[in-house]
């Protein structure tokens, strides 16, 4: 490894935060079950100049989704849970599942061909979306949009809709393609969550704790930040053009800004948040075949596959046309998986996987080269972005 490479992280945090493109971050590496870098820079809160430290906690947004992703499969090592079955086993509601075809929100709808299955959720081929992005959607993303725009409202008021609430009233909005046939990243994963709530016969966050977060030492991650940890919390910037950062205060997806309260809407999908060790546990029991100071949460088998599962062709197809950028993986259980790095934005290894968030976290396990990566940081619309290929690029690299 060279070490003396892997310094340019530091130069790539510190300029993008001198540039305003974002106003803090934190990343960690471990390798081979050692960490051998840790970088910081900027501001958790820039008015207070409090700096984005070890410690900080952050929403993590879609990074959710892979421990969403886990607790079903430990579900399904249990033989509680089936990939093949269809979700109305679980939820009625989904029985009479209806397609949009036609677009605005004047649209019509037609029964499906077929359920939606536990797999179309861990994959993103149910056919629910994040909404209409234009007037001319489909007539179910129209309906979808005013779901979310509801459960903003109720995030920020009185937070009486349930994770279940929520699944079922998904149920009643016509999905956008017949589920299994195409490719649409959205609310299958917040689905899939009320489905473990029903499996289990626990809400949601108590099955995360009892099987996830404690046994893990997760104290830090939770649907809120609890009040002893709240001055942890960073703000939420946006970050315009270089030019200016701004607090963004609002809701998103349903998930509270302030994070000072437990939800009724508990998201599998975007609801969580943690701080960069806490988060770090979580990664390395997936780099360790599932298991964490003694503690196991997976099977070694489970991992390995979480490591090689792929769309069949013809989602591919759909996956690469939706998703260009990230030319070069695939997508299973909730995360991406590297199938050709040739084909990649930036230097990785074939079989890393893992995933990132709206406001930018990121999630990086590469089981060949024992590698782990869980970077931090609240930027409004950020994803997998330029320092975030900056920095894989500079560490795989320097392998």
């Amino acid at each position: 490894m060279d070490y003396k490479n892997l310094s340019n992280i530091q130069y790539v945090f510190n300029q993008a935060v001198e540039d305003k493109k974002v106003a803090g971050l934190n990343c960690v590496i471990y390798k081979d079950g050692k960490e051998i870098g840790y970088y910081q820079a900027g501001y958790k809160n820039i008015e207070s100049k409090e700096p984005f430290s070890r410690d900080t906690i952050c929403r993590l947004f879609s990074m959710t989704k892979p421990v969403t992703s886990v607790a079903a499969w430990i579900l399904i090592e249990k033989g509680m849970l089936d990939l093949a079955a269809e979700v109305g086993n679980y939820i009625p509601e989904f029985w009479n599942l209806q397609i949009s075809y036609d677009s605005g929100r004047n649209g019509k709808s037609q029964k499906a061909n077929r359920n939606v299955t536990i797999q179309d959720l861990l994959n993103m081929t149910s056919g629910y979306t994040y909404g209409a992005w234009w007037e001319g959607a489909l007539y179910g993303e129209h309906l979808t949009s005013d779901l979310l725009n509801e459960l903003n409202k109720d995030c920020a008021g009185d937070c009486k809709i349930t994770t279940l609430e929520v699944a079922k009233r998904l149920a009643k909005i016509p999905v956008s393609f017949e589920p299994g046939t195409n490719y649409s990243y959205g609310l299958s994963a917040d689905i899939l969550a009320a489905v473990i709530e029903v499996v289990s016969k626990m809400k949601y966050s108590d099955f995360l704790k009892k099987y996830i977060f404690q046994p893990l030492g997760m104290n830090d991650t939770d649907f809120y930040v609890r009040p002893e940890n709240y001055s942890r919390l960073s703000k939420v910037y946006t970050c315009d053009n270089q030019k200016d950062v701004t607090e963004f205060t609002g809701c998103h997806l349903g998930i509270q800004n302030k994070m000072d309260h437990a939800p009724s809407f508990e998201s599998g999908g975007a609801g969580l948040c943690s701080s960069l060790d806490d988060y770090l546990k979580f990664a390395l029991m997936l780099a360790n075949g599932g298991e964490y100071n003694g503690n196991r949460i997976l099977q070694k088998k489970t991992v390995e596959y979480l490591a090689s599962a792929k769309l069949r062709s013809n989602l591919q197809e759909k996956f690469d046309q939706n998703m260009e950028h990230f030319s070069g993986y695939t997508y299973c259980n909730l995360m991406r998986v590297c199938i050709e790095p040739g084909q990649c934005k930036y230097l990785t290894e074939k079989g890393e996987f893992g995933w990132d968030g709206w406001l930018g976290p990121y999630l990086s396990i590469d089981l060949k080269n024992k590698l782990v990566i869980v970077m931090l940081m609240q930027k409004t619309g950020a994803g997998t972005w330029e320092v975030t290929r900056k920095v894989k690029n500079i560490i795989n690299s320097s392998l």
